[in-house]
């Protein structure tokens, strides 16, 4: 383990263990390397670090601060819809819709869809908020065969609820794919990424009972808001 490693694990388990509180400041530059009698170069590596994991935020010129490590948990092994998985917090959420319309899909989504790029599928991008904080950028893509109309009290509402109660469809299950990606242009736009330069995205293929993909979603996340949780089971060998 390098040193940088080694000082960014020591501070890091500090927060953890809440001896450093959310709000409280890290002693300067100058002071940690007096500290832990390292070069600048080693505590800048520190504590970049610990602000692409979390756990401070530093501004040019300012100490670094510490902040909430607790983040929204969201499970990977489940299908809920925003609003069921909003339901488990105290936060406020909110749901703002970017657009809404019929588009001409292009190779990648028609391929994730089984369609057609000459066919119309529904494109929607929404801006998802706790505590009126842009947290999660989502944009949707749904076959219209499957989906003919799209109300925007629905994008707005509950999705789920709207193709289970009022179209009647039965989702059977999702394949999920979770990789860290570079920010792109809207990414920087709608979420506050503040120092940050990656997100969490989420891809969902979601199928009916009948095995059919209706919708494949790409779920945009701030690394600093949440974390990806399931429970895994060792198969016993016979």
């Amino acid at each position: 383990m390098t040193k940088y490693e080694a000082i960014f694990k020591e501070i890091a388990s500090k927060i953890e263990k809440e001896e450093l509180n959310e709000g409280d400041f890290l002693p300067s530059e100058h002071e940690l390397m007096k500290q832990y009698n390292a070069s600048r170069d080693t505590i800048r590596k520190s504590l970049s670090l610990l602000i692409q994991n979390g756990y401070i935020q530093k501004s040019q010129g300012r100490r670094s601060i510490v902040l909430d490590i607790h983040r929204f948990k969201l499970p990977i092994s489940n299908t809920e819809s925003f609003k069921e998985v909003s339901k488990h917090y105290d936060e406020e959420t909110s749901t703002e819709v970017i657009f809404l319309d019929k588009i001409h899909p292009d190779e990648k989504i028609a391929k994730n869809l089984q369609v057609s790029t000459d066919d119309y599928v529904w494109m929607l991008m929404r801006l998802r908020k706790f505590s009126n904080e842009p947290a999660i950028l989502d944009t949707d893509f749904l076959r219209t065969d499957v989906v003919p109309e799209l109300p925007l009290e629905a994008a707005e509402n509950s999705l789920y609820e709207y193709f289970e109660n009022t179209l009647h469809l039965e989702i059977a299950y999702a394949d999920k794919i979770i990789t860290c990606q570079n920010a792109n242009g809207m990414d920087e736009k709608y979420l506050d990424l503040k120092d940050y330069n990656m997100i969490v995205d989420v891809e969902s293929y979601v199928y009916l009972s009948n095995a059919q993909i209706f919708q494949y979603t790409s779920s945009r996340h701030r690394p600093d808001k949440f974390r990806f949780e399931d429970r895994a089971r060792r198969i016993t060998k016979v």
